[in-house]
């Protein structure tokens, strides 16, 4: 699938801007399914330095500094991309949880693509005692990983609410557990949370879906927006497996990779320091267009 991704970040702000410096993860990059034929930034103000690179993960960042007082920011991403479908996955085929959880702790790799690094707490996800019992009665022993990570994936769906404005960037998954409620973001740290809490490795994905319905199919959850989902590790001969507990579905051809790391604050799209005073006020418009 071909897909046209149009994203507006807009900054208001009660009071002029004196000087700012943002780290932006607003580019998608090439992976495992994925192909960027086309992408860039379009920023007003014009920067007065702009710096591009990788961040440990291999996301594309870029670093700009605003010498200009501003009252209004605006980040406009244009991109081009292709999506492969997601082979028929075979859940009862990947190894016992256990077996995985046990192939993980025998590492040695400490490189950037090694699953080591996402079981361990994070910044934004600790190991909750209570989410990772929540999280166990879908790993019973013997239990295929991705079976069991299917069946979290659910169970999640099944008891959360999603509800904006519930939660904010900040809420911690604990508090979000305890609200059964949130948006993608909440859901992604607390399947993340619980996972991990049994030693299986997860990794925190931001991206976009399609927002444009499929005749016949209901519109994704999130689409109009940003998206989150996880991705779990399935031992070294079944790879990483996308899921998406928002929705309760794989992800396929219908999810576009921005960023990915421990939890959101690895992968948070805008960054920075703003020299300025007051409120400010962000609107954030999303449009992912297949085109073939």
């Amino acid at each position: 699938m071909i897909y046209d991704v149009r994203q507006t970040t807009a900054y208001a702000y009660a009071s002029k801007v004196g000087f700012a410096q943002h780290v932006l993860r607003l580019t998608p990059i090439d992976r495992q399914r994925q192909r960027v034929h086309a992408a860039a930034l379009d920023i007003t103000p014009q920067p007065a330095a702009w710096r591009e690179g990788q961040d440990f993960f291999g996301n594309r960042t870029t670093w700009i500094a605003l010498d200009e007082p501003h009252d209004r920011l605006v980040i406009k991403v244009a991109a081009r991309v292709v999506v492969e479908d997601l082979d028929e996955p075979r859940p009862g085929e990947t190894p016992a949880w256990e077996a995985v959880r046990d192939e993980i702790f025998a590492t040695s790799d400490l490189g950037p693509a090694s699953p080591i690094h996402f079981v361990f707490p994070s910044r934004q996800v600790s190991l909750v005692p209570e989410i990772r019992s929540y999280a166990a009665d879908s790993f019973v022993p013997g239990r295929p990983v991705l079976d069991g990570a299917i069946a979290l994936m659910r169970q999640i769906k099944a008891d959360f609410a999603y509800e904006i404005g519930a939660t904010t960037v900040s809420t911690t998954p604990a508090t979000s557990f305890s609200l059964r409620r949130g948006v993608c973001q909440d859901f992604a740290h607390i399947m993340i949370a619980g996972l991990r809490g049994l030693g299986v490795p997860a990794a925190y994905v931001s991206g976009y879906l399609r927002t444009v319905e499929i005749s016949g199919t209901a519109k994704l959850a999130g689409a109009d927006a940003m998206h989150a989902w996880v991705l779990v590790w399935c031992g070294s001969k079944a790879g990483w497996y996308g899921l998406d507990p928002t929705n309760g579905v794989l992800a396929g051809d219908d999810h576009i990779v921005l960023a990915l790391g421990r939890d959101y604050a690895d992968v948070a799209p805008i960054d920075g320091v703003v020299f300025g005073s007051g409120r400010q006020r962000l609107d954030v418009t999303v449009a992912v267009t297949p085109i073939g």
